[in-house]
C-alpha cells in the first residue's frame, strides 16, 4: 500500500466514479481501476459495491475511509507547516551584542526587521563580547556581535564595522578649545577606558607608548554607555566611537578628532555547525544596511 493508492481511492470517493477521478488526477480511468483493485487486494476487502455506474463505499471501505481522511488532514498540516517555514522561517531569532553596537544600531536593525517579518519573535540580549562568545558557541543564541578581542574559533565571523574613536570630553573642558587631541594633550589627564583586555585599550596605549606618554586610567569598564555617563559626570576623558554613543544622552558631552587614528573593529559572529537559516539571512542584511 503506498500514497498514490490511497490518493487514488480519495479522488474516487470524493468525485463518485472512476472516471471523474480520473480527470481530477491527470490520468487514465484504467489505472484507477488497477489501482483500486490492488489495494482491496491488499487490503483484503472490498472498498466499492457498484450502484447504478456509481462506485458506493462498503462498511468496510467507509471504516477505511475516516482513517484516510485523518491522515489526509495530518498531510494538510504538514504542508502548511511547511508553506510556513518557507515563507517565514521558525518562529524566533536570537541575538546577542557588545554594548557599543547595542544602544543603537542593533535596535535599528530589529525595526527594519519586524516590519519584515512582524509575527517573528526577537530576543535581544546585550553582554560582554566574550559572553556573546559563549553563547553563540553554546547555541543558545543564533547571531552574535562581538569585539575582535574574542578567541574565534570554533565559530564562523566576518568584519561587521571598523569604526574611528573619538575623544569624549566634559561640556567646558580646557581641551574642548583643541580642534584635534593627541596622545601629549591627554599625558597626565584622567582617563576612562575600556578594560586591560579590549583590543581597543591595546591599541591605544600602543599610541601612547609610542608618543611616550603613559594614561592615567581612573575607571574601566567594558561597555562605551558607561564611558561616556563617567564622562559627562567630569570623571575622566574617554575615547569612543559613533556607534557607541547611539541612542544615548551627549547633551553634556563635546567630541574631538583623536590623531593618530585609532580603530575598533567588530565582528559578526555565527555557530560553526548550524545553516543559516532564511530568518537569520534576513537579520544579517538588516544589520548590515544599519551600519
Amino acid at each position: 500500500m503506498n500514497y498514490r493508492q490511497i490518493e487514488i481511492f480519495a479522488a474516487v470517493v470524493k468525485s463518485g466514479t472512476a472516471s471523474r477521478a480520473a480527470e481530477l488526477l491527470g490520468i487514465t480511468q484504467p489505472a484507477v481501476s488497477r489501482a483500486l483493485a490492488e489495494l482491496e487486494r491488499l487490503l483484503g476487502f472490498a472498498l466499492f459495491d457498484r450502484v447504478r455506474n456509481r462506485l458506493v463505499l462498503t462498511p468496510e471501505g467507509k471504516l477505511f475511509y475516516r482513517d484516510v481522511e485523518v491522515s489526509f488532514r495530518g498531510i494538510d498540516t504538514l504542508r502548511a507547516s511547511a508553506a510556513r517555514i518557507r515563507d517565514q522561517g521558525a518562529g524566533e531569532i536570537r541575538v546577542a551584542s557588545l554594548s557599543a553596537l547595542g544602544s543603537a544600531l542593533v535596535p535599528k536593525a530589529i525595526a527594519k526587521f519586524n516590519r519584515k517579518h512582524p509575527k517573528i519573535r526577537v530576543t535581544f540580549h546585550v553582554m560582554s563580547s566574550r559572553d556573546v562568545r559563549r553563547c553563540v558557541v553554546s547555541g543558545q543564541f543564533d547571531i552574535g556581535l562581538t569585539s575582535d578581542e574574542i578567541d574565534v574559533a570554533g565559530v564562523l565571523h566576518q568584519t561587521f564595522v571598523t569604526a574611528r574613536a573619538m575623544c569624549a570630553l566634559p561640556l567646558g573642558h580646557p581641551l574642548c578649545d583643541r580642534a584635534v587631541i593627541t596622545p601629549a594633550d591627554l599625558d597626565g589627564v584622567p582617563l576612562v577606558g575600556y578594560v586591560p583586555e579590549d583590543r581597543t585599550r591595546q591599541r591605544m596605549e600602543l599610541i601612547f607608548t609610542d608618543a611616550g606618554v603613559v594614561p592615567q586610567f581612573i575607571v574601566e569598564t567594558i561597555y562605551g554607555a558607561s564611558v561616556c555617563a563617567l564622562v559627562s559626570e567630569g570623571v575622566g576623558i574617554g575615547l569612543v566611537t559613533s556607534y557607541a554613543i547611539g541612542g544615548i544622552d551627549v547633551s553634556r558631552l563635546a567630541f574631538r578628532p583623536f590623531e593618530p587614528p585609532l580603530f575598533a573593529r567588530s565582528l559578526l559572529i555565527l555557530p560553526l555547525d548550524r545553516p543559516k537559516s532564511r530568518l537569520v539571512r534576513d537579520f544579517i542584511s538588516c544589520l548590515l544596511s544599519s551600519r
